[in-house]
């Protein structure tokens, strides 16, 4: 675990506070949810433990964990918007996900990275101790189905 680090960056878990729309506008364009609709955020949202890094009032990050709070944790929709990156939110996002009551003591926790490894490694995220016991089921275009 690393160290708390001092921040100007208020992380809140009260989904009342969240940018909704900030987040899917985020989210319809990230390269992991091309496309989602809006309904889908809002009952992602609604059935996820969620993190949001804010400025002030401004909503400047965003964090998803799908979990039972018992045994089993996934990190989702991890993002801060460009204006504000490499200062460090995405840090605050992690310390606060990684000291949440409600995720200490998980068996698993995992996630599903394309680039930013560094930053989960701060964390103790590794590459799956045992792939070959993975699968998964994967449909690339479900938003675009959905949508038919």
């Amino acid at each position: 675990m690393t160290p708390a680090l001092e921040s100007p960056f208020a992380i809140r878990t009260d989904a009342a506070s969240f940018d909704l729309d900030l987040i899917h506008a985020f989210l319809r364009e990230s390269y992991w949810a091309r496309g989602i609709p809006r309904d889908v955020v809002e009952r992602a949202i609604r059935n996820s433990l969620c993190f949001g890094a804010f400025e002030g009032e401004r909503q400047v990050g965003f964090a998803r964990v799908v979990t039972d709070r018992a045994t089993y944790g996934y990190l989702a929709d991890v993002f801060v918007i460009e204006s504000h990156r490499g200062r460090g939110i995405a840090s605050r996002l992690m310390e606060a996900i990684d000291s949440h009551a409600d995720l200490r003591g998980l068996r698993r926790f995992q996630l599903v990275t394309r680039d930013a490894h560094p930053l989960y490694a701060k964390f103790g995220f590794t590459p799956l101790a045992s792939v070959e016991r993975h699968m998964e089921r994967f449909v690339p275009d479900a938003y675009a189905r959905a949508a038919r």
